[in-house]
């Protein structure tokens, strides 16, 4: 007799049964929850990227050429002694639970912070920024509040928002998206790729504030199978899911302090598919012996959604949103500049966080 239809009793009657009854526990993994079940598969969005990426080959020489491929976090152009940095990013579907909450004034942060952390994450001075908002009707009380996270955002991280686009495509766009472009500099021997990094070198780092801007499909269809969002968290009852979820991105511009002071060898921003983003920096390994712990948020959707720690780790930032590189002493010397906590050390290969391998 299938069992399946217990998959949709209320979570304690669930976790009872698999107690009781263990000899089922195939019955029940059916109700697990994954990225790419609720509909973002990375492998296939990283060859849809790859193919997008073969096709576009011509660069420009001289003045003005690239210095770096495309696939890091920032791309770089040549200008002389010093380089143009330049990324893009959105919100996501984060936008969603913002009009679920009817509060857009946070969205405008993530997406100042998405883009500036990217550049922040080779070495780059984030400058200025543009951004675009593209809506199925235009609304000013929206706009005004996505106005507000823009303005806020940029104060946070130093820049100026010198220009921007908006549309109205009610063809295309259900509601609203938003993204941007933000630009910096670096001295070109100040770029920070990764090359210089070593076996035996300190990992530091940097608390997130929550969920970020990242991995929300996953966190949305988890909420979404038993709550509402305007539900009290279980940790937090003075506090509803949405506005948990809605926490803005952390913008990391101490990091600019640790690099000035010290000798930083690699930065990585964690942003979807959470420590895969590694692989970006250094072929050689990261071993998490002593990772940050995960806010309260993370547990809450690990356990509804049942989610294995694995895929965690490959979506989320797991409360570690922003990692530095740094040889012996000098990993200390940043952490007292900047704080954070020294978690782990660069190995041979893999990615471990204690005895689980993540890739």
């Amino acid at each position: 007799m299938s069992l399946k239809f217990l998959t949709d009793a209320p979570g304690i009657l669930t976790k009872l049964f698999n107690h009781l009854f263990p000899f089922q526990y195939l019955y029940m993994r059916e109700d697990k929850m994954t990225y790419a079940k609720s509909g973002v598969d990375i492998a296939t969005e990283d060859n849809a990227i790859k193919a997008l990426s073969k096709q576009i080959l011509f660069k420009r020489e001289g003045f003005g050429a690239p210095l770096t491929d495309i696939g890091h976090y920032a791309g770089l152009i040549d200008l002389g002694d010093f380089a143009l940095a330049i990324t893009t990013d959105g919100v996501g579907s984060k936008v969603l639970i913002a009009n679920e909450m009817e509060r857009w004034n946070t969205v405008g942060i993530d997406c100042i912070a998405m883009n500036v952390n990217d550049l922040i994450a080779i070495g780059v001075e984030p400058l200025a920024f543009v951004d675009y908002l593209a809506m199925d009707t235009p609304d000013e009380k929206i706009t005004t509040q996505i106005g507000e996270g823009l303005a806020r955002g940029a104060e946070l991280a130093n820049i100026s928002i010198v220009g921007g686009e908006t549309a109205t495509l009610p063809d295309v766009v259900k509601g609203f998206d938003l993204a941007g472009t933000a630009i910096g500099w670096v001295k070109k021997d100040g770029i920070i790729g990764g090359e210089k990094i070593e076996i035996g070198d300190r990992i530091l780092g940097l608390p997130s504030s929550g969920i970020h801007s990242n991995g929300l499909t996953l966190a949305r269809k988890v909420v979404e199978r038993s709550h509402k969002y305007t539900d009290p968290t279980p940790f937090d009852p003075g506090m509803s899911l949405g506005d948990e979820l809605l926490t803005p991105t952390k913008i990391y511009t101490e990091v600019l302090k640790a690099i000035e002071g010290c000798e930083v060898r690699g930065l990585a921003h964690i942003t979807g598919s959470g420590l895969l983003k590694l692989k970006r920096i250094t072929d050689l390994g990261f071993n998490f012996t002593d990772p940050l712990k995960p806010q309260k948020i993370f547990d809450f959707i690990q356990g509804e959604g049942d989610v294995d720690d694995l895929e965690m780790y490959k979506t989320f930032n797991m409360g570690m949103g922003f990692l530095l590189v740094l040889p012996g002493d000098e990993a200390d010397k940043a952490r007292g500049l900047i704080g954070g906590e020294i978690v782990g050390e660069i190995v041979k290969e893999g990615v471990f966080v204690g005895d689980l391998k993540v890739v």
